[in-house]
């Protein structure tokens, strides 16, 4: 294990030494610096302190885990690996990520997999222990997005116009959203006990990480939403 106070290193050199490092790493006094631990295949990054834009942006295989939060682009096209924020995350978390894992204790900003894509066996994960903030899913083309509703302080699960433009992938919300207002494109209803098999061990994981009982959780209820059209995109912009 190498250990690195971040104090008096900006994004650059930071990034430099982790690069360099070719064990795992304990990074200490984070603040604000931007793309660590970027397109890493390898080790384990723990971060103290509060990540800037894109931590783990490309990441390609490596283990980040965040004592803390994090700020926007978390998992920024990432391939594969795991990201662990423990802690509340900004916007675009999981942009366009087309593999790995992204679990985060608390909430997300707006727009979380945005673009979230699968990519031939590659199956992107974003778990979300709070809320999620508007625009939710937008344009989401593959993987899962799970959103636990814990820590919300009364407020909705979702903010507005989750799952715009969605055609692919799946959202599961545990809450029966029947004050959301989902787009005409996606199909939103309860989810099925048999659907929720398929979620079970992300949150059976995301209580390994953060504690809760995951047996608890699962009883739901879940509203799963899903593309309703073939061509959303058409069923938006064209006049019939």
């Amino acid at each position: 294990m190498q250990y690195i106070n971040a104090t008096e290193l900006e994004a650059r050199a930071l990034n430099e030494t982790i690069r360099n490092c070719r064990e795992d790493c304990e990074i200490t006094n984070c603040l604000g610096q931007r793309f660590i631990g970027a397109g890493l295949s390898r080790r384990k990054l723990s971060i103290y302190g509060v990540p800037g834009n894109a931590l783990g942006a490309y990441l390609d295989g490596a283990e980040i885990e965040v004592n803390g939060n994090a700020q926007d682009a978390v998992g920024d096209t990432m391939n594969a690996g795991t990201i662990v924020v423990h802690g509340s995350i900004g916007d675009t978390a999981g942009y366009a990520m087309r593999g790995g894992s992204i679990y985060v204790r608390d909430s997300a900003g707006y727009r979380a997999g945005v673009h979230m894509k699968a990519y031939q066996e590659k199956l992107p994960v974003l778990v979300i222990g709070g809320r999620a903030g508007s625009f939710l899913g937008e344009y989401q083309a593959g993987g899962i997005i799970l959103v636990l509703g814990l820590h919300t302080d009364g407020k909705p699960i979702t903010g507005y116009f989750p799952c715009t433009g969605m055609h692919g992938g799946k959202v599961f919300l545990r809450d029966c959203c029947k004050n959301v207002r989902f787009p005409g494109q996606v199909t939103a209803r309860r989810a099925k006990a048999a659907e929720l098999e398929e979620i079970r061990p992300y949150v059976e994981e995301y209580c390994r990480l953060f504690g809760g009982d995951a047996a608890e959780l699962l009883k739901g209820p879940f509203t799963l939403v899903t593309p309703d059209s073939s061509n959303p995109y058409q069923q938006m912009y064209v006049a019939n």
